[in-house]
């Protein structure tokens, strides 16, 4: 990379270079077998720069849990260990969400948004350009910074060196003193962001972390208890702000702004972006919605600002620092799922990513903050923190057969459920024994790496990336056909969007056969097999409730939401057929049931909210886990089956 002339490199940096020379590699495959060389590069770089090696550790950690992923970028242009951004070129080239007519909001009374063409992303802000930053500060050139781990690391540490210098302070050995660098590292001109994600990293400074990374280093941070950072003197960096800042509403563990999507009248009729309403008074929140954006912050914000998207979500959670920008009250309906029933009953999050490019990974602090708010929320609605109640937009299913194709795909099969449970608390573990009559599937991230296609382009093989999800097959053979999917019409294949034949971790069914290392799930009316090797399992024992049809049903309908039977209706409030989609649940076969829930529809289709009603139905509903969807049978058709331990 060119460096201007004008930009001197630091006296050490020549030193650092030779310094790093027996750690630095073209690839990992061509560094040194040893599993602590990158150990010893942060402990080099910290050295070179005079940064504590715990501040330069943890900084790591909370970006990327120093892997390096292969020297490919973030979801928003971020390289290495360090994160360090350079997001001009892949920005330019990743796709924004499609500007394609959508129904986002799902309800059969209001007519789909017309097709609109809204602005790309600007150019890239500076928190998203710090490598080339980092190549001036280190001599070092671009490409190395993205591509070797150790010189990325060495110009992390050169990036918080010229931090602290900035702020006229020492190159200091004790770790409490880089409180203000570190916040100016997260490239955030917003004081509550900056400190938001100083506190994080010096948390991790203070627990300590241990692990092996993708590249089988193994780092260790030592536990540091009595580091108490001075924040003093913030406002040079801007000062300490309320981490929730206005009405947001967000823990006060996180960073969270208020960026309103519009309540708008149209024309014709026609309203955006959202509902206002009075949940949970109106009705419960049972649901939170995990999305990719499918674009950055800077475009999320723009769509969600727009009345005529037909879009709208309740927050957005950023890649680089974990800031969060709430858009719709938790009160109000948002349109994100394209299922009126799962809206009117849930709140969306979503985050900076592309789904179909495995190598865009997620950061730590984006999973961090996104976990903080999800816990929170959960807490506040009394939302159970399982994968019935946290569902990605992969898992909404279609309202009518008509809808099923054009659901959406994200977060997709390269968002890591196992570790995102983890930081809720709530990591899937075995309920019950091997041979219990139920499975929580839960394969090795890391090490589960199926085959996708259709990243770049169809039939291209993905980049191989790990994945919490896993393979279905007709039978108990790699080479059987895959599973496929009645509501679709086609054949399976292995694309990234196509949810035919996948199941995700943490997700939940009932066993239907073993043989030798293969198990069979009960899957879209299907016997669904995936290899479960004792040594390796992709699936441990649990226990719970499944459903199967009453005695003297052969089979019965499965539907897309839980909508109330006509006579629920009042003579204002058009009735809302009971569309069945093109799936039984038929004798003999189980599946995990979730919530019983009383049926119901809000009826909100004009400008006025004294216009709304919620229909509530005598008919009760069970949840079930039907295939990479949820869906919803009558209780009067099924009975319910207690699976022990």
């Amino acid at each position: 990379m060119r460096r201007s002339s004008s930009v001197s490199a630091p006296v050490g940096a020549v030193a650092v270079t030779a310094l790093l020379l027996p750690l630095l590699g073209t690839s990992p495959s061509a560094a040194t077998p040893s599993s602590d060389r990158l150990q010893r590069a942060f402990a080099a770089a910290a050295a070179e720069y005079h940064v504590p090696q715990s501040v330069l550790l943890g900084v790591s950690y909370l970006q990327s849990r120093w892997d390096a992923h292969g020297g490919a970028p973030s979801v928003v242009g971020g390289y290495g260990p360090m994160h360090l951004t350079d997001a001009r070129t892949h920005l330019a080239r990743a796709s924004e969400r499609p500007e394609v007519a959508e129904d986002l909001r799902g309800d059969d009374l209001r007519p789909r948004r017309p097709d609109i063409r809204l602005p790309r992303s600007e150019d890239p802000p500076a928190r998203l350009m710090t490598l080339p930053r980092a190549a001036e500060l280190t001599g070092l050139t671009g490409r190395r910074l993205r591509t070797d781990p150790a010189a990325n690391v060495a110009g992390g540490a050169a990036l918080l060196a010229a931090a602290q210098r900035g702020l006229g302070r020492p190159a200091s050995g004790d770790p409490a003193d880089w409180y203000q660098a570190v916040a100016r590292f997260s490239g955030t001109d917003d004081p509550a962001a900056s400190s938001a994600y100083a506190d994080d990293v010096y948390a991790v400074i203070r627990d300590g972390k241990a692990r092996t990374t993708d590249a089988g280093q193994r780092v260790t941070l030592t536990a540091r208890p009595d580091v108490t950072p001075g924040t003093a003197g913030l406002t040079r960096t801007g000062r300490k702000g309320t981490p929730s800042e206005g009405p947001a509403e967000c823990p006060r563990t996180v960073s969270c702004e208020w960026v309103p999507a519009p309540y708008e009248q149209l024309g014709d009729g026609r309203f955006g972006n959202h509902d206002l309403s009075a949940r949970p008074a109106s009705q419960p929140i049972r649901y939170i919605v995990v999305h990719d954006i499918e674009g950055t912050w800077e475009a999320a914000l723009g769509w969600v600002r727009n009345p005529a998207s037909g879009a709208s979500w309740n927050y957005t959670v950023r890649s680089t620092d974990g800031r969060i920008a709430q858009h719709v009250k938790a009160k109000d309906v948002a349109w994100h799922a394209g299922n009126w029933y799962v809206n009117t009953g849930s709140i969306g999050l979503e985050h900076e990513g592309f789904l179909t490019e495995p190598d865009a990974w997620f950061t730590e602090a984006m999973y961090r903050s996104s976990a903080r708010l999800v816990r929170y929320l959960a807490k506040k609605y009394d939302i159970p923190l399982d994968r019935q109640h946290i569902l990605g937009h992969d898992n909404v299913p279609g309202t009518t057969p008509v809808t099923i194709p054009g659901m959406h795909t994200d977060p997709g099969p390269y968002w890591d459920w196992a570790h995102y449970f983890r930081l809720l608390g709530r990591p899937f573990e075995a309920t019950a024994g091997r041979d219990a009559g139920l499975v929580t599937i839960r394969p090795d991230y890391a090490a589960n790496r199926p085959l996708f296609t259709g990243c770049q382009a169809p039939g291209v093989p993905c980049a191989p990336h790990g994945s919490g999800a896993v393979r279905l097959y007709s039978d108990h053979d790699v080479n059987a056909p895959l599973i496929s999917d009645p509501g679709l019409g086609t054949a399976p294949t292995t694309g990234v969007n196509d949810l035919s034949s996948r199941v995700s971790t943490g997700q939940q069914y009932a066993v239907a056969g073993r043989w030798r290392d293969w198990t069979a799930i009960w899957y879209l009316g299907q016997k669904a097999w995936f290899r479960n090797p004792a040594e390796r399992p992709t699936a441990v024992g649990a226990s719970g409730r499944t459903v199967t049809p009453r005695p003297g049903l052969w089979s019965v309908p499965v539907y897309g939401r839980a909508y109330p039977e006509a006579s629920a209706y009042p003579a204002d409030v058009p009735v809302q057929p009971l569309a069945p989609l093109p799936y039984t649940l038929t004798e003999g076969q189980q599946y995990v049931a979730g919530d019983r829930v009383r049926s119901a529809y809000f009826y909100a289709v004009t400008f006025d909210p004294a216009g709304q009603r919620t229909v509530v139905g005598r008919d009760q509903y069970y949840e079930i886990q039907y295939g990479h969807r949820v869906a919803f049978v009558r209780a009067a058709d099924v009975r319910v089956v207690r699976s022990g331990r």
